[in-house]
């Protein structure tokens, strides 16, 4: 085709093949870029689906570890470390990919993303990395260190180890060895030159591989946790009984179990003293399902401690099971116990939580009354206090011989004390640059106070010196406060004051002034 003289005919054909060669290369293209674009689609769906596992994953967690801090609390810290890194690169590199497709008319038009001008701009300069190159880096290193030190030692080795490969960038010197040998960059290798839909899909593998971790992690939380749970070396022994106090000369029929409640976990054998006393089987105890049962008396007013070993049979073996309990006895009251759960005062425009009981007395027995004082369940009250200094609550009861009891207790009535102002949560004086206090909110909190009240803001008024004030309704400066700012230098002091707060769900209660604020401007 291309030797001796050819005809203006065999010339034409020639171009024609060649035409016809270069249209299959170009649909051979085309077809490959929208397999990388369906490659895409499929890992952001799979990246849905895992997110909501792990979302499930962690909430479970959480549900544990606010039922059970001692157990749960340091592993959902731990997911919550993972999690916060996960999110972050995540986001990043989803920010990422919408610049790359930000200029497209249909994003998922991939026959059309063949070109590399837009990451081969953004992330090098010439030789060498460009700074959003070096953040990409960054990111992808720090994300990779951070989950490796956020998870402990021991069973977590193994969740490293696929963490150092997913998010490996290279050698030791960030290398990578291309095929004829050479040696190149990582991020060149992987992202320099390639079509912007190939670096797409690559980028959604990354994000792929941050839930893979995040899931593994969970797992590894979850799992471990679960096998720990059922090993009878892990069980504890506590004290189960009808009631809480018992009278003197009254039986004591309550029981000592274990955590696990299982009825098939019954204790093989026990050996138990109560107050250095041997207890016998069958006179003073009972093995059952789930535990001991107690047949002793509850004995004279006071503590009373039981010490000692069950055993339960695992695998073939006798294993121990510590016991050492106390149970109280009391003497018959002749008086009820009211106590509020915040101090010896109640506050006014606040639900104040009270406990109102009667030892001895079921709390559907016991009744108490005062202005404001309102029944919750069983003993717990919530008291809103009126007018006056002082409130007076009377509770009252009926023993189970008949006897009534009827007593009174006096508590102080307190205002809310006075909220101070704030500027990004900082209170007094503060320092920050002009653009940080341009965005920040003004807010009010009440420092010291033992009940958490959300307050909020609708009006303060705005002095730079030199310059007329500003009133701004809202917690945010307005364009008029702005521009006053723009017009103060560095170092001078700006004054926050006259702020308007209020109690989001009581707002009919007036709060004290509040504290204003001084912001010394850094630049």
């Amino acid at each position: 085709m291309a030797g001796g003289k050819q005809t203006p005919r065999q010339k034409m054909i020639n171009l024609m093949y060649l035409i016809f060669i270069a249209m299959l290369a170009l649909n051979m293209s085309k077809e490959v870029l929208a397999a990388f674009g369906l490659m895409n689609e499929k890992l952001e769906t799979s990246n849905a689906k895992t997110t909501e596992n792990n979302l499930a994953f962690l909430g479970s967690l959480e549900t544990k570890a606010s039922e059970n801090e001692a157990e749960y609390g340091a592993l959902y810290q731990n997911a919550q470390q993972v999690k916060q890194l996960s999110d972050s690169y995540y986001t990043y590199l989803e920010e990422l990919k919408k610049g790359m497709t930000a200029d497209l008319e249909n994003p998922k038009d991939y026959v059309v993303m063949d070109k590399s001008d837009y990451l081969d701009q953004k992330f090098f300069q010439g030789d060498n990395l460009g700074p959003e190159g070096k953040e990409f880096m960054k990111q992808i290193n720090d994300y990779r260190e951070g989950v490796i030190n956020a998870l402990p030692e021991g069973k977590f080795t193994s969740v490293k180890e696929a963490v150092k490969v997913r998010f490996a960038t290279g050698d030791a010197d960030g290398k990578v060895e291309k095929r004829d040998g050479t040696r190149q960059d990582w991020i060149n290798y992987h992202f320099e030159g390639f079509p912007l839909v190939a670096s797409l899909t690559k980028l959604t593998q990354l994000q792929a591989d941050i839930k893979t971790t995040e899931q593994e992690v969970l797992k590894n939380l979850l799992e471990g946790n679960l096998t720990a749970a059922v090993s009878l070396t892990n069980f504890a022994s506590s004290l189960s009984a009808p009631k809480t106090a018992y009278y003197a000369g009254e039986k004591y029929d309550g029981k000592i179990i274990v955590s696990k409640t299982d009825k098939t976990s019954t204790p093989v054998k026990a050996e138990l003293t109560l107050d250095g006393r041997p207890m016998t089987e069958g006179k003073d105890y009972e093995l059952e399902a789930g535990g001991i049962k107690m047949l002793i008396s509850a004995g004279t007013p006071g503590d009373h401690t039981i010490k000692g070993t069950m055993y339960f049979m695992q695998d073939g073996k006798e294993v121990p099971v510590e016991v050492d309990n106390t149970f109280a006895t009391i003497s018959m009251p002749n008086a009820a116990v009211i106590s509020a759960d915040k101090m010896n005062v109640v506050y006014r425009g606040v639900a104040n939580p009270m406990t109102i009981s009667i030892p001895g007395i079921p709390d559907n027995k016991v009744t108490a009354s005062a202005p404001g004082l309102t029944r919750r369940s069983g003993s717990n009250y919530i008291m809103n206090p009126g007018t006056g200094r002082e409130v007076t609550i009377t509770a009252s009861g009926t023993l189970p011989d008949g006897k009534g009891i009827r007593t009174s207790s006096e508590f102080r009535i307190k205002d809310i004390p006075r909220p101070s102002g704030t500027v990004r949560g900082e209170a007094g004086s503060v320092k920050m640059p002009r653009k940080n206090l341009e965005i920040s909110t003004v807010s009010a909190m009440l420092e010291d106070f033992d009940f958490d009240l959300n307050l909020a803001v609708s009006q303060f008024s705005f002095k730079v010196p030199g310059q007329p004030t500003v009133v701004v309704n809202g917690n945010k400066l307005d364009d008029r406060a702005k521009s006053v700012l723009s017009r103060a230098g560095r170092g001078e002091s700006i004054q926050i004051f006259d702020i308007q707060a209020y109690i989001t769900n009581n707002k009919s209660y007036k709060l004290k002034k509040v504290s204003p604020v001084v912001v010394e401007l850094t630049n």
